[in-house]
């Protein structure tokens, strides 16, 4: 792992003191990051959301780099500390009522799987606690962001609104 995923990034240095731990979250971190039926502009906004939410620093900075990679405009990335219109507006909704009470009421659950399928949805439930647990071990560990990302949040930093 060492020589792939895992040796690239701060997280999973921070991860690799519990090398089980590490070893047993690669399977579910491929479906989430790469496999998941939320589909990656998506995926990542969600990530966002949950980044922002948890106010993990190294999160933001990291999913921010990886939204502009997918073509995500700096405007609906910030979007996702508030409260945008539409689609994005769904994803918000959903993440801050898993925060805040821990399920998806059924009206919204009900207009996610009709935006995104009944898979999408189980997908974005386990993105938000799959972040959440992420964002409380980079917390507590002060994980730094990665030189490439603080760079690149330094040269690029998004639009205050």
């Amino acid at each position: 792992m060492k020589t792939g995923f895992a040796g690239a990034l701060n997280v999973y240095r921070t991860m690799a003191h519990h090398p089980a731990l590490l070893k047993a979250w690669a399977p579910l971190r491929q479906h989430i990051v790469k496999d998941s039926a939320l589909g990656p502009v998506w995926s990542e906004l969600v990530i966002l959301r949950a980044a922002h939410r948890m106010g993990s620093d190294y999160e933001w900075a990291h999913h921010v780099s990886r939204a502009r990679a997918l073509g995500i405009s700096d405007a609906r990335i910030q979007a996702m500390r508030g409260m945008p219109d539409r689609e994005d507006g769904l994803i918000v909704r959903a993440v801050d009522a898993l925060f805040d009470t821990h399920h998806l009421p059924s009206d919204l659950e009900y207009a996610l799987s009709a935006a995104i399928g009944r898979q999408g949805v189980f997908d974005l439930i386990t993105t938000v606690g799959f972040y959440s647990v992420l964002g409380c071990l980079l917390m507590t560990y002060e994980t730094p962001i990665d030189d490439a990302v603080a760079r690149e949040m330094a040269e690029r930093p998004l639009p205050v609104t």
